[in-house]
């Protein structure tokens, strides 16, 4: 059933007041997530030893990957019946864990070129979600669209991890980024959507503030792909 973007499914212009202020939550709860990613990251980055220690076990590196899957799978499967505390805490703990193996990342690029793609990264994502938040076009066509290009440049990455190809890194790269410019409208709409349907709840702000963190980190490493200055 299509649902209606201007009043909601609530029936009255007041649900689409509240969902309005349920959005500064959303972006809140990833502005929490993006700090404890930074933290996490330069708190790695200023012990060499640490860096070694985790980088250098294959065991220790996979066993963090396979661990912030894990958490995100547990958020999705669970976000209408946890509360809020255990919501928060899943989160929080996968953009903690996340901020620890993109450290590596950052050891590859200049800190002047991390900084500036950050900022650059900031103006796309933001001009994306408050298209997301004002269009009255249905998006979901461009959502399924994108998730399959997704899947694409996926394949495409592990083919070019045989190629080595530069050419087909900065193809990557752009694609990547139209993805997840267009991932980000996408989600800032499929988020009021939800609140629509499901009702108001901190839980739903926190799974929404999950998908818009993953758009802007991935956001942000393919532009560092195509911007950043390599040590």
């Amino acid at each position: 059933m299509e649902i209606n973007r201007n009043v909601g499914s609530f029936g009255n212009s007041e649900s689409g007041i509240e969902i309005h202020r349920m959005m500064p939550k959303v972006y809140g709860w990833m502005f929490a997530g993006l700090l404890t990613t930074a933290f996490s990251s330069a708190y790695v980055l200023s012990d060499i030893s640490i860096v070694e220690a985790i980088f250098s076990n294959s065991l220790v590196f996979f066993g963090l990957i396979i661990a912030q899957f894990m958490l995100v799978g547990y958020l999705a499967s669970r976000i209408y019946s946890m509360s809020k505390t255990t919501a928060a805490s899943v989160f929080l703990g996968y953009s903690l864990l996340n901020g620890i193996t993109l450290s590596i990342v950052f050891l590859m690029y200049t800190s002047s070129s991390v900084i500036s793609t950050f900022f650059i990264c900031s103006a796309m994502f933001a001009g994306a979600s408050v298209y997301g938040l004002v269009t009255k076009k249905d998006l979901t066509g461009v959502g399924s669209f994108m998730m399959m290009g997704l899947f694409g440049i996926i394949i495409a990455m592990v083919v070019n991890l045989f190629l080595q190809s530069s050419a087909i890194q900065w193809l990557i790269s752009i694609v990547g980024v139209v993805i997840f410019t267009a991932l980000t409208a996408y989600d800032t709409q499929r988020i009021q959507d939800q609140f629509r349907k499901h009702g108001i709840s901190d839980t739903i702000a926190i799974h929404g503030a999950l998908h818009l963190y993953l758009d802007f980190i991935n956001l942000f490493l393919f532009l560092l792909r195509l911007l950043g200055n390599r040590r």
